[in-house]
Order: structure tokens, then C-alpha cells, then sequence
């Protein structure tokens, strides 16, 4: 995938190891880790029929959640709820939500696990509720064809990138809980990644390759910005 140019983001940037460098690559020198292309063109409908959850345990179709036609949404699809590398994650999507917000693109969090421990995290973090959405059975993920296994969570060479992160992820799990883990104890097996949706269409994939393993934000948000009118 090709890395798009950064915008000047110094004034947005208190956990700047989430963010790539100024030249528009991540720390470890890697960017996506999928294209849009491989997946099938038909991927926005299929995926727009999974039922999720609130916080508040409403079902909900993931389709509804933004303008299928031309509306703009970063999907971020995290591990699950009681893992310390998603609470930072969770903590900088938090902090750039206005951001995103102000350029017309809605932001959505979906982790692993129940409402309940959705509830949790929102509460403790804290993350805003609105965004927030629980996938207890791993559906978006597996459609997504999320990375899934012991290797991948605990063994993957991607996953040394979360040292350099160190005080950014002290700082997330300042009230963190290991009872937001998921009851279903293969849930936490789980890899996440990172979307960007025009309507149906998929412009942007990153599947995380390993615990910790996120995709840039600041490369999501000028992927965001350069969508056509």
C-alpha cells in the first residue's frame, strides 16, 4: 500500500507513538498490512448485515451506523475489551475523535467481547459511548478475515513495536480492568485492524499482524481526507 503524505498533526498529538512519523511511516517503517483490493467488491453489504451491540446492549446493523451511500467511517476493530494494548488504542481513537470528526468522518470502535464488558472500558478509560460496540461472536472479524491464534497473539515479531509505546500504554491503563476480558476465554485469541469506508466501498484495510500491532492514525486520517467528493 502506498503511504500517503502526512498533514501537519503537531498540534494533535498526545500519544504520538500512535501516529506515524512526519514522512508519513509508522516507527517500525511498515504501513498496511492489506489492500482494499483483496477483498471481494461486495464487502460493504456483506459486512453492513452483521448485527452488533451497544454499550448499552441494543442490537444494531453495522450498516446503520453511517451513510452507505457517501458517508466516510473509520471502523476500528479491536482485539477485545480486556486487552491493555486495545485500551491505548481505544484511548487515541478517543483523542482523535474530534479530529475526525471535524473532517466529516465518523468514527467507530468495535471490540470482542459482550456489552457489559464494552461497559467497562467506557466507563473506566473513559471512551464515549456513542462510538462504542461489542461483537461477542467475532462476526465483522471473521468476515474481515481478521488474523486469529496463539502465534499471532503472543508470538509475532509485529507485536515488539509495543514497547516503544510504553508510557503511551501506561497512561491508558491507569484504571484498566482485566474483567473487561471476554467470559469466552478463545476471544482474546482475537486480532483487530482498521477500515475506511466510503458508503459501501472499502478504501482503506490494515489487519493487525499481531497484539498491539495498529494501524497509524494519522495515515488513516489523510486517507480520509483525500476521498473524492
Amino acid at each position: 500500500m502506498t503511504t500517503l503524505p502526512s498533514q501537519n498533526l503537531q498540534s494533535v498529538r498526545p500519544l504520538s507513538k500512535l501516529f506515524t512519523s512526519n514522512n508519513g511511516t509508522d516507527n517500525s517503517g511498515v504501513v498496511g498490512k492489506a489492500s482494499a483490493s483483496e477483498f471481494s467488491a461486495d464487502i460493504g453489504d456483506v459486512l453492513g448485515d452483521v448485527t452488533i451491540f451497544t454499550a448499552a446492549d441494543q442490537p444494531v446493523f453495522l450498516k446503520d451506523l453511517w451513510d452507505q451511500n457517501q458517508g466516510i467511517a473509520v471502523v476500528a476493530l479491536l482485539r477485545h475489551f480486556g486487552c491493555p494494548c486495545c485500551w491505548e488504542l481505544a484511548l487515541g481513537l478517543k483523542e482523535a475523535k474530534a479530529r475526525f470528526e471535524s473532517a466529516g468522518v465518523k468514527l467507530i470502535a468495535i471490540g470482542v467481547g459482550t456489552p457489559n464488558k464494552a461497559r467497562l472500558l467506557a466507563e473506566r478509560l473513559p471512551f464515549p459511548m456513542d462510538c462504542l460496540y461489542a461483537d461477542p461472536n467475532r462476526e465483522a472479524y471473521d468476515i474481515l478475515g481478521l488474523y486469529y491464534g496463539f502465534g499471532r497473539t503472543f508470538f509475532n515479531p509485529a507485536s515488539t513495536k509495543v514497547f516503544s509505546r510504553f508510557e503511551s500504554l501506561q497512561e491508558a491503563v491507569k484504571n484498566y480492568t482485566i474483567e473487561a476480558t471476554p467470559d469466552e476465554t478463545s476471544s482474546v485469541l482475537q486480532q483487530g485492524g482498521m477500515f475506511v469506508f466510503k458508503g459501501k466501498q472499502l478504501l482503506y484495510a490494515h489487519k493487525d499482524e499481531g497484539t498491539g500491532d495498529h494501524a497509524p492514525l494519522d495515515q488513516v486520517f489523510d486517507i480520509c481526507c483525500k476521498v473524492p467528493a
